[in-house]
C-alpha cells in the first residue's frame, strides 16, 4: 500500500508536492488512452449489463416517476438525442439532463457497495447523449468509455479517507459525475491534456449538498443524477470547443480531495492496477427498487415467510452508515415520499412482512398510505450494532410472534452482490419489466436486449436509443 496522503499537511511547496504531481495528468492520460482491446473479458460484460440494467431503469423511470416530469418538459425541444421512454429529442446536454433524471428515480440503479456511489447514475445519460450526438459510435468506444468512467468513479470513491458527509457534502452524484466527466472525455476521444481540463471544468459544477437528507418533503434526492450527467456533458463539449482548466483538479490544494474530504486520500488506491483491474467488475445489481442499504433486511423478512397477523415486534440490526436509512425514526417509519420511502428501512421491511414482496408497485401514493403496512412499520425498531462486519447490505432480523417465539436472522451481504449475483436470466426479467413501464416502451425489448448484450459488435450505439 502506498502512503497515506494528506493535502492537509502539504505546504505547497515542498517534498510532499513534488510527490504528489503528476497524479491527475497520471489519472487523464489512463482515461485518454485506454483502448477495447486491453479490456478483460469480464469488464466487457460487466459494462454490457450495467447498460441493459441502467437503460431498463430508466426507461421505468420515464412511466413511472413523476419527479422527472418537469426535467423532461425542459429539455424537450430540437436536437439529436433521445429523451428516453418519451419519444421527444433534445440536445446532448439536456437529454443528459432528462435522462438523468430518470437514471436514480425508482433507486433501482446498480450499487458499489464497497463505496458510497452508484458509478453509473449519471455516466450513462451522459454517454447516450453523447453517442446519439456524435453518431456512429461502435459499441467498442461506448463499452470502453462506460467501463474506463465507472472505474473512475470508484477508484475516486475507494481513495476517500474522510468521509465527505464530514463537509456536509452528499457523496455519490459528486463521486459519480467524476466518473461520468472521464467516460465522456474518452468517448470525445479528447487528449489527456484535455480530459484534466474536462476533470476541472466538473469540478467547477459538481455539487450536492448533503440537505437533500434531511428534508421530508423534496424529491432531489431522486432526480439528483440529472445535475452531474448535464455537467459531464458540457464540460467535455467545453474542452473540445477550446476552454482550458487547471492543473490539479485531483491532487490541488484546492482540488477534489481538499474540497470533498478535507485532502485526505490514498493516492495508491487511485493507482492500483490502473488499466488492468476494473471495479465495474465488482458492482451490485439490485434486485429490489430502494436504496441498498435496505436490501440485507428485505431479503430475511422476505425468506422467514412469517405471516404479519403473527408479529408483535421486530427489531433489526444496522451499521453506522444505515442509521441514515432509519434516522428520524418517525419520519421513516411513515415517509412522505417514494423516495424517502425507498430510503427507509422500517417502511421497507414493513412491506416485506406484510406483502410479501418490494417492487415497483409498492411505493405509490396508496402503499405510502397503506394502514397496514404504516402499523408494522411501528412495530419496527432499529438496533445499532457496534461491532457490524457486513457491507452496507447486510444485518441481523430478530421478529418476536405474539404467542412469544422469536425468529432469528443474520445476513452478510444482500442478493445481487458479486459472491450472490443475479445472473443473466434475472437481469433479462428485470429490463423486460422496466421497459414496459416506460411512457412509450421500446417496439421490441427482447431484440433491444439483445443487442446490448452484444453491444462489441453494433457499429452505432446512439441508434439504439
Amino acid at each position: 500500500m502506498g502512503r497515506l496522503l494528506s493535502l492537509c499537511d502539504r505546504s505547497g511547496d515542498g517534498a510532499e508536492a513534488t510527490l504528489m504531481a503528476g497524479l491527475s495528468d497520471d489519472l487523464s492520460a489512463y482515461v485518454a488512452e485506454a483502448l477495447y482491446d486491453d479490456l478483460p473479458p469480464a469488464t466487457v460484460t460487466a459494462a454490457k449489463q450495467v447498460l441493459l440494467d441502467g437503460l431498463g431503469v430508466m426507461l421505468g423511470a420515464s412511466g413511472m416517476a413523476p419527479e422527472v416530469l418537469p426535467f423532461v418538459k425542459l429539455a424537450a425541444g430540437d436536437g439529436p438525442c433521445t429523451i428516453l421512454g418519451n419519444g421527444l429529442r433534445a440536445s446532448a446536454p439536456m437529454a443528459a439532463l432528462a435522462n438523468g433524471a430518470m437514471a436514480h428515480a425508482l433507486d433501482y440503479e446498480d450499487a458499489f457497495d464497497l463505496a458510497p456511489i452508484h458509478p453509473n447514475a449519471s455516466l450513462l445519460p451522459a454517454l447516450i447523449a453523447l453517442a446519439q450526438a456524435e453518431g456512429g459510435v461502435d459499441g467498442r468506444r461506448f463499452l470502453t468509455a462506460l467501463a474506463v468512467g465507472c472505474d473512475i468513479g470508484c477508484r475516486l470513491a475507494l481513495a476517500l479517507r474522510q468521509r465527505m458527509e464530514v463537509g456536509g457534502w452528499y457523496p455519490p452524484p459528486i463521486l459519480a459525475g467524476m466518473g461520468a466527466v472521464a467516460g465522456a472525455a474518452h468517448l470525445l476521444g479528447l487528449n489527456a491534456g484535455q480530459v484534466r481540463d474536462a476533470f476541472s471544468l466538473m469540478l467547477c459544477q459538481n455539487v450536492m449538498p448533503g440537505e437533500i437528507k434531511h428534508s421530508q418533503g423534496t424529491v432531489i434526492r431522486a432526480v439528483r443524477e440529472a445535475f452531474p450527467a448535464q455537467a459531464a456533458v458540457l464540460s467535455a463539449l467545453l474542452v473540445r470547443g477550446g476552454v482550458a482548466g487547471f492543473e490539479q483538479p485531483i491532487e490541488g490544494r484546492h482540488g477534489f480531495y481538499a474540497l470533498y474530504a478535507g485532502g485526505a486520500f490514498d493516492e495508491s488506491v487511485l493507482r492500483e492496477g490502473l488499466g488492468r483491474r476494473f471495479w465495474i467488475e465488482a458492482l451490485t445489481f439490485k434486485r429490489w427498487p430502494s436504496c441498498r442499504g435496505t436490501h440485507g433486511a428485505v431479503e430475511m423478512a422476505l425468506a422467514m415467510g412469517v405471516k404479519a397477523q403473527d408479529i408483535a415486534q421486530v427489531e433489526v440490526g444496522v451499521d453506522a452508515i444505515q442509521t441514515m436509512l432509519c434516522d428520524p425514526l418517525p419520519r421513516k417509519r411513515a415517509p412522505q415520499t417514494a423516495i424517502d420511502a425507498k430510503f427507509s428501512i422500517p417502511f421497507t421491511l414493513a412491506l416485506a412482512l406484510v406483502r410479501g414482496r418490494v417492487g415497483l408497485d409498492d411505493f405509490d401514493a396508496a402503499s405510502l398510505a397503506d394502514p397496514a403496512v404504516l402499523d408494522m412499520a411501528g412495530r419496527i425498531t432499529p438496533v445499532l450494532d457496534k461491532a457490524a462486519a457486513w457491507q452496507g447490505a447486510g444485518g441481523w432480523l430478530r421478529v418476536t410472534l405474539r404467542d412469544g417465539q422469536v425468529l432469528e436472522a443474520a445476513q452478510a451481504d444482500a442478493l445481487g452482490c458479486p459472491a450472490r449475483p443475479l445472473g443473466a436470466q434475472a437481469l433479462r426479467a428485470k429490463f423486460a419489466d422496466c421497459a414496459a413501464r416506460a411512457a412509450l416502451p421500446p417496439a421490441d425489448a427482447p431484440a433491444l436486449a439483445a443487442a446490448i448484450l452484444s453491444l462489441e459488435q453494433c457499429g452505432d450505439v446512439g441508434a439504439l436509443f
